[in-house]
């Protein structure tokens, strides 16, 4: 006998999942009976958070979506965090949980991993979320995430399984997934009038976003074809590539930046929610859009929120881009596009924080040795400083949960997923002190998954961040000066290679051998070094 949850990994594996991330449990054990028929690899991290994180970053790199299977009850209310970063940063996500037997479902009765509505909890924090009551609606209900994944804006999908359902036949259910939908394309009328605009801008800006990541190719063509100084979010960093004379970088929240913005006749946003946490880290509300605004985005509820549109376009971005440069009248070449953006850049570099200087220096010396290594950030001072500093070679190259929802803890089992979904690409993992505790047992997880991460650790011996904030608000400094652990004597406990960094050249030395290893390495900075200043 087929039984629901067989099927289950057989039409995963047809829809190209070849990486599933989950700890099991008595409620979930049969989802892995059919496992072993399939090319799929099962990843077990230490938390189910853990399992999400993982997840996240294995879908930021490929694009394709991280699945997690997951016990009723503490599983789901563990992995709730990391779906709202995911959720968040519209990251495609599949968690399949088990939940307790149908005929138990609202009760109450106290059964094992009970609550009272798994749904619930996950409204907030998914696309849809679906309980399968037959293993007849297996095959729609997988087909309707993928289409979200592949079609809409991707967020994450629950489906949750009773435990009946899962061991229930499924010979009778047919074993293939439906049609999934291509990605909506732009409306040519509103195209036309985003390039009615466009011809007549003399200083137009363009503001990409998350949504734009897959399109860089586009993205470039655009922002020369219209001569026009263009800004990242965090989540689009080298969709214009590192050096590119018309990027300002994600920069979005400092002054020289907002002004170009302020002062320019058009405005094009492309697959950017044009949210806070791009455009508004300093919490002044002095991002202004003063002219008109053409915005581009899969989701047409987005089109509207922070800032209106003066004209609409719902579609996929590479689509619209591509639309708009066959459509795009021939402009008068107006030529200082550069030029406006390397003002912005050199005013940029005369007012970083002298505390910076350290950290531009370690950027610049990890770049030289890993060219082409993927950056995975957790909520720290190097994220922080990155995020105005770092310029990518190509996108998905620079991602961290200072964005969106903005969790601690994620940065380690992030790179995890990310390492492992592009295991030819060094992943450095940039984490402080107090966010690696959240989830260093992780380290566990990636010794014995083969996953060697670079974890660059800066240990500040606190919440550093949080604290200085409160002095600079005059609040009194409770529970932020932590204890703080030997965390080389811990990695090394854990099979990691770890040292603290004691130079420059030393740091330098530590990468190059940490690139070679066949185990995470965990490379400390403690934030007062002297050649740190």
């Amino acid at each position: 006998m087929l039984t629901c949850g067989e099927l289950l990994v057989q039409l995963l594996e047809d829809a190209g999942v070849d990486t599933v991330f989950g700890i099991p449990g008595v409620h979930t054990v049969e989802l892995y009976r059919g496992l072993p028929a399939t090319n799929i690899r099962h990843i077990t991290p230490r938390h189910e958070q853990g399992a999400g994180f993982m997840a996240d970053g294995y879908a930021r790199v490929t694009g394709q979506p991280g699945v997690c299977f997951i016990i009723t009850g503490p599983g789901m209310t563990n992995i709730a965090t990391a779906m709202g970063q995911a959720y968040a940063d519209s990251v495609p996500m599949l968690v399949i949980s088990s939940v307790n037997n149908s005929s138990e479902l609202g009760l109450g009765n106290g059964h094992l991993h009970e609550l009272p509505n798994q749904r619930n909890l996950t409204s907030g924090v998914t696309a849809f979320s679906h309980t399968l009551m037959t293993p007849d609606e297996l095959p729609a209900v997988l087909t309707r995430a993928f289409a979200v994944f592949s079609g809409a804006r991707p967020r994450p999908v629950h489906i949750e399984i009773p435990l009946n359902v899962i061991t229930a036949a499924a010979d009778h259910v047919r074993p293939t997934l439906g049609a999934l939908p291509s990605r909506p394309g732009p409306s040519p009328a509103a195209i036309a009038a985003a390039c009615s605009l466009l011809h007549e801008a003399r200083q137009p800006v363009l503001l990409l976003g998350g949504g734009a990541a897959h399109a860089s190719t586009e993205a470039v063509a655009l922002a020369e074809a219209l001569d026009a100084p263009t800004a990242m979010t965090i989540n689009a960093k080298g969709v214009l590539p590192k050096g590119h004379p018309l990027s300002l970088g994600s920069n979005q929240s400092l002054p020289a930046v907002r002004k170009l913005v302020a002062d320019a006749d058009v405005v094009i946003a492309i697959g950017t929610e044009l949210g806070e946490t791009d455009y508004d880290v300093t919490f002044d509300s002095g991002f202004r859009v003063e002219c008109p605004l053409i915005r581009i985005d899969i989701d047409a509820q987005q089109l509207n929120r922070n800032f209106p549109a003066d004209v609409a376009i719902v579609s996929d971005s590479a689509m619209a881009m591509q639309a708009l440069l066959a459509n795009l009248p021939q402009r008068k070449s107006v030529g200082d596009g550069a030029k406006r953006a390397a003002a912005v850049r050199q005013t940029l570099d005369a007012q970083w924080p002298a505390k910076w200087t350290g950290q531009r220096r370690m950027f610049e010396l990890l770049q030289n040795v890993l060219p082409d290594a993927i950056f995975v950030g957790d909520s720290t001072q190097t994220v922080y400083s990155g995020n105005h500093l770092f310029e990518a070679s190509q996108p998905r190259s620079w991602f961290n949960a200072s964005t969106g929802y903005g969790t601690l803890g994620y940065g380690l089992p992030a790179a995890i997923g990310a390492k492992l979904a592009q295991p030819d690409r060094q992943v450095i993992a940039l984490v402080g002190d107090g966010g690696l505790q959240f989830t260093l047992t992780e380290l566990a997880a990636a010794v014995e998954a083969d996953a060697p991460v670079i974890v660059l650790l800066w240990n500040n011996l606190g919440y550093g961040e949080i604290k200085r904030y409160m002095l600079e608000r005059d609040l009194p400094t409770i529970g932020v000066d932590i204890y703080t652990p030997d965390f080389i004597t811990i990695a090394r406990g854990f099979g990691c290679h770890a040292e603290s960094a004691t130079s420059f050249e030393h740091l330098r030395e530590l990468v190059e051998t940490a690139s070679t290893a066949n185990r995470p390495t965990i490379i400390e900075l403690f934030e007062d070094a002297d050649f740190l200043q």
